[in-house]
């Protein structure tokens, strides 16, 4: 059987070390490479508390590196600051890409973009990979048809860099596409606290809390005549994300095209 070769950035991570575990489990795929500045140098056996893999973590990523353990699918899980300058590195070394990273601005996905239509290389850009919060964002969608007031609130760790997260801003995006632009609350009112009704997309409220004990959580309120419709969706492990990461692994390898969302992956 012949394997998929895949490189983790971020292997030293929290997501990073779980993805590395699951990756080294499929009878179909091959760790070839893993990178983080914070780990470089160590086995990454070690580093899972496993026997060494004789894998040793390298430190920034570069096109030399992908192409000399022959990476064919490279997945980022580092942060907003590294994963512009991560994923153009995979692509100009014409390796598919996958990124759970989120924090990638408008300009930043149109430059990823032009580069992968530019290398004929696939690219993912995931906000989640839980299958349930998809099916939370779909159903969402589905709802702001009929209640078009709504509001967004998202829960996360407080090591959480960027506010609001992607799956909320992909969500808000969702409904957007079915429900016209307005003006939530009452005309007159007014913020005593600057942001207190949080970031304003296309009149939908986000709200983004950030505290310990949490790790990532969302509910999308609607509100009608007499009556609350709240759908929500949590996550309690990192395990939740593994299925949806090994389907979108499988699925770059033969994708040449730039997707956003790995519902588009679902069947």
């Amino acid at each position: 059987m012949k394997k998929i070769k895949v490189f983790v950035a971020g292997a030293g991570g929290k997501m990073g070390r779980e993805i590395v575990k699951i990756v080294l489990q499929q009878e179909d795929m091959q760790l070839v490479g893993c990178s983080d500045v914070r780990s470089q140098g160590l086995d990454m056996g070690e580093v899972l508390g496993m026997p060494r893999l004789n894998l040793e973590i390298s430190g920034p990523v570069t096109p030399e590196t992908l192409r000399g353990c022959q990476a064919e699918v490279f997945i980022d899980f580092t942060n907003p600051q590294s994963v512009l300058a991560n994923a153009k590195m995979a692509l100009t070394a014409g390796v598919a890409t996958v990124i759970g990273t989120t924090g990638l601005d408008e300009a930043e996905i149109s430059e990823l973009r032009e580069l992968s239509l530019k290398k004929e290389v696939g690219v993912l850009i995931a906000p989640n990979f839980a299958l349930g919060a998809i099916l939370m964002m779909r159903f969402a969608r589905e709802a702001a048809k009929y209640f078009p007031h709504a509001e967004i609130i998202e829960m996360h760790h407080d090591q959480k860099l960027d506010a609001p997260s992607g799956t909320a801003l992909k969500t808000a995006e969702w409904m957007a596409e079915v429900r016209k632009p307005m003006l939530q609350g009452h005309p007159n009112e007014y913020e005593k606290i600057d942001g207190a009704r949080g970031a304003d997309f296309q009149g939908i409220h986000i709200h983004s809390v950030r505290l310990p004990g949490f790790s990532a959580h969302q509910e999308v309120i609607f509100g009608g005549n007499g009556q609350v419709l709240t759908i929500r969706h949590d996550v309690f492990s990192r395990e939740t994300y593994l299925p949806g990461i090994l389907l979108a692994i499988r699925r770059s390898l033969t994708s040449k095209e730039f997707v956003i969302g790995l519902e588009n992956f679902l069947d």
